[in-house]
């Protein structure tokens, strides 16, 4: 099939302005969060019902055609980069609710629904919807599914793959998978896992089915003021290990505390080397006696503690630190934010040495993050418009990212891998896992046409790197060689 044909095809299957071709009109959608990394897409294509998706990847798998899906573009690891020969499927426009269960304490949604209107839809029954990614005003629950998104609220409450149970995906073969559900017992493999977190690489969701959550009777939220990052580090080890599991656990190093005070007007204590906030939710009994114990921990180490009980206040420190990201470009023109994640135990010592990499290859390094659950994100500070600046940044990068798998954790937490940790990944993982990933992607798509190049590096690139970790000296895996 001709390229003009297949583009009207497409035209004739989507309402009015639901297919984008323009060159100039298709350049906001050349990059998401990652804008470094940029291509335009061939065609942008804006479908509103669950019909006309799988229109779209008919047509596109008849004229063999790839697709990236594309949900707000909030994404930090160029996980939604479109092709210059490819299909931009961008879901914005489904964003109905098609069920709020109160009685099951569940949400159906489409997948271009924002993550906080969820909260707000169902707020009137007393309910919210638990992951809250920091461009929760603005992302989608469909991105939320392809990256497995967290937010500040994580480590009590889970990541997304912890609060869906259910999920419709059309695939590249035209096949549609319904898994999991409202009150389903799956038997045998359950593949709704496979796709949480797969960055559109297996097939596109087209509908969530959510859990939903009691608000919590009572909050108090704790700031902690630390004289050095490491002391600040330790003490969020210090905390889990008193049998204390918060419902956030957040750390900044000054230049995001800073930077946010600035923004933000949160109230943080801008000469602190570090700070930490732990909210703490439940019952009344249980918050007093567990905020008790925190602040015990919190000075224990030396931090000078505030505490916030009314809802006023404490949205204000949560403001901040919802802000740091935003709030960097007072401080350079661009950042570079990482994702990698390690034990919490190694927080501390991890910290030092961002610090000390960052002095080598003379580049700021803000630090705010998801601290109970080691979910770091260094924001590595840069002018892209000064030679080789950007090129630094991502060698440093790349170098933080090798000291979290250093010290057993892994190149990303929430943010995906996309095309910006393909090279991490082959430090990571060894030629046999790799496999697995590869026959998993051709299970769901073996054309090999949805997102391709993303998330799962090749052997040939992982041997040109020379980074391929091979476990026990075996061999690389002969599946691999087709790929």
């Amino acid at each position: 099939m001709s390229d003009t044909g297949v583009l009207d095809r497409l035209r004739a299957a989507l309402p009015a302005q639901g297919l984008i071709t323009d060159r100039q009109a298709v350049r906001p959608f050349e990059t998401d969060g990652l804008t470094a990394i940029r291509e335009r897409p061939w065609a942008v294509a804006l479908p509103e019902t669950v019909d006309q998706v799988r229109a779209v990847l008919r047509i596109c798998r008849e004229g063999e055609v790839p697709v990236v899906t594309r949900g707000a573009g909030t994404g930090l690891s160029g996980g939604a980069r479109p092709l210059k020969d490819g299909v931009l499927l961008t879901l914005t426009k489904m964003r109905g609710i098609k069920e709020i269960d109160v009685d099951a304490c569940t949400a159906t949604v489409e997948p271009g629904i924002t993550n906080l209107a969820i909260s707000q839809a169902v707020a009137e029954h007393g309910l919210f919807y638990a992951p809250d990614p920091s461009s929760q005003i603005a992302c989608s629950i469909g991105g939320n599914v392809a990256e497995n998104s967290g937010g500040v609220h994580c480590l009590k409450y889970g990541l997304t793959v912890h609060n869906v149970l259910g999920l419709r995906v059309e695939t590249y073969e035209g096949d549609e998978l319904v898994l999991g559900g409202k009150g389903v017992d799956v038997l045998g493999v359950d593949l709704l896992y496979a796709i949480i977190g797969s960055e559109g690489m297996l097939g596109v969701v087209t509908e969530v089915t959510v859990k939903l959550l009691p608000l919590p009777v009572c909050k108090h939220v704790l700031l902690g003021a630390f004289d050095t990052v490491e002391t600040a580090g330790d003490a969020v080890g210090a905390i889990i290990a008193e049998g204390i599991v918060p419902a956030g656990l957040e750390m900044m190093d000054n230049p995001a505390i800073r930077a946010a005070e600035d923004f933000a007007n949160a109230g943080y204590p801008r000469d602190a080397a570090a700070i930490l906030l732990c909210e703490l939710d439940g019952t009344e009994a249980q918050v007093a006696t567990d905020a008790l114990r925190v602040r015990e921990v919190l000075e224990s180490r030396g931090a000078e503690v505030t505490s916030a009980a009314d809802a006023a206040t404490q949205e204000q420190l949560w403001k901040g630190r919802k802000s740091a990201f935003p709030a960097m470009g007072r401080i350079a023109p661009d950042y570079y934010c990482m994702d990698g994640t390690i034990p919490r135990g190694e927080l501390g010592r991890v910290l030092g040495d961002i610090g000390r990499l960052a002095d080598e290859y003379g580049l700021r390094v803000a630090n705010v993050f998801h601290a109970g659950d080691g979910n770091l994100h260094p924001l590595i500070l840069f002018d892209a418009n000064q030679p080789g600046e950007l090129e630094r940044a991502e060698a440093l990068g790349g170098r933080i990212l090798s000291r979290c798998v250093q010290a057993g954790g892994t190149v990303t937490g929430e943010h995906g891998v996309g095309v910006e940790k393909l090279d991490a990944m082959c430090e990571q993982f060894d030629a046999a896992e790799l496999a697995q990933f590869h026959r998993l992607k051709a299970a769901f798509d073996p054309a090999g046409r949805m997102n391709p190049g993303k998330a799962i590096p090749t052997l040939a690139r992982c041997s040109e790197l020379g980074g391929m970790h091979v476990h026990a000296g075996k061999l690389p895996h002969p599946e691999l060689e087709r790929f």
